[in-house]
């Protein structure tokens, strides 16, 4: 018998919602659920008051899937870009063994944890970024602006600049004269390195350097391994089979590198190898990780050890965010100064230069 293909709908403002929209939903979903509200019922009310046109419309296709006689977690899989793949099959162990107000309420503690931990990073990203966008604009204001002022003073001189001097003239000529070409060249590189990225052998790249980073490299490790041990315990906490928990992990680790690591030890896995065994192979994942894990396999308290494992990592990239912020603060204003500072002097060694000749 034939399968019905299943219809896949495109949604606008996709991130937006999953972000924003989707923990909210997912909590008061559980509550309604848990205090006895059918399903729809449940459904109806959230849409009702859903302030997101694009999510109410996902949530009006959903109800009307299931009124329809769909499985909930089968309507929510028609919206791939707004449900993922670890919210469905969570959702449907949890449907189809008759708990999903408990799913549900893990589901969202789950979301929860991973917008938090989302903006950490990116706040604690934040500062450096803005500041070293600050720097780079006001050394382009002096390369474009200042510098040929100095350049009409230094025309009179009669005599060789110093090389800084000239190189810098150099620069601010050759863009104030083909900036179109420059804007042109930063741009193209910009989209180039774009695509790349988003192909799988660019991302695997991109990923693998982000590991080897200096510093950053340890901390998008424990990244990706507090969110391989959360997202592994919710998925069997919520009676996923381990080999389908371990593809959906793969996928949500937000490392392609450490993804692929788990797609690989579940071909092991499927072998008959236990878990620890087959990630013990590889060299990114912690020894306390895999002593762990094997004394969960050994007396089946895996989701438990899971967890703890998530927690103790969440407070290592915690501590590690707080460590990086406060030292790259410094960091910065030796950059800032460096880039500022070698402008300004290399302006002023013709002067320092006449200076010492009159003298």
């Amino acid at each position: 018998m034939a399968t019905k293909k299943m219809t896949k709908n495109k949604v606008s403002g996709a991130r937006t919602i999953r972000l924003k929209e989707l923990p909210l939903y997912t909590r008061q979903l559980a509550a309604m659920l848990a205090s006895g509200m059918p399903l729809v019922q449940s459904i109806v009310a959230l849409e009702e008051q859903t302030l997101n046109k694009n999510f109410r419309a996902v949530l009006t296709g959903v109800k009307v899937s299931v009124e329809g006689g769909t499985m909930y977690s089968d309507s929510l899989a028609t919206y791939p870009q707004v449900f993922d793949e670890l919210y469905v099959n969570m959702m449907r162990a949890g449907e189809t063994g008759g708990m999903l107000a408990e799913t549900s309420e893990r589901v969202a503690s789950f979301l929860e944890a991973s917008n938090r931990l989302r903006a950490k990073v990116k706040s604690a990203m934040m500062y450096p970024t803005v500041v070293l966008c600050v720097a780079i604009l006001i050394s382009t204001g002096l390369i474009v602006f200042i510098v040929p002022t100095f350049a009409k003073m230094f025309a009179g001189f009669g005599s060789a600049l110093p090389a800084p001097t000239q190189m810098l003239l150099d620069i601010s000529n050759f863009i104030r004269g083909y900036w179109y070409i420059v804007l042109a060249a930063i741009s193209a590189i910009i989209y180039s390195l774009r695509r790349y990225v988003s192909t799988e052998k660019g991302g695997y790249a991109v990923d693998l350097l982000r590991l080897r980073f200096p510093l950053l490299g340890k901390l998008a490790l424990k990244i990706a391994i507090t969110r391989f041990a959360s997202t592994f315990a919710q998925l069997i906490s919520s009676g996923v089979p381990i080999i389908q928990a371990m593809s959906i992990v793969g996928v949500a680790t937000g490392n392609k590198v450490i993804g692929k690591a788990v797609l690989d030890a579940r071909a092991s896995v499927e072998q008959g190898k236990t878990v620890s065994e087959t990630l013990k192979k590889n060299k990114l994942f912690p020894s306390m990780l895999i002593h762990m894990l094997s004394a969960g396999e050994q007396t089946g308290t895996m989701e438990e050890m899971l967890s703890k494992l998530a927690e103790f990592y969440q407070e290592e990239v915690d501590t590690m965010l707080e460590g990086l912020t406060s030292m790259l603060e410094p960091l910065l204003m030796v950059v800032i100064g460096l880039m500022i500072g070698g402008i300004v002097l290399a302006m002023f060694m013709p002067i320092f230069k006449m200076t010492e000749v009159v003298m």
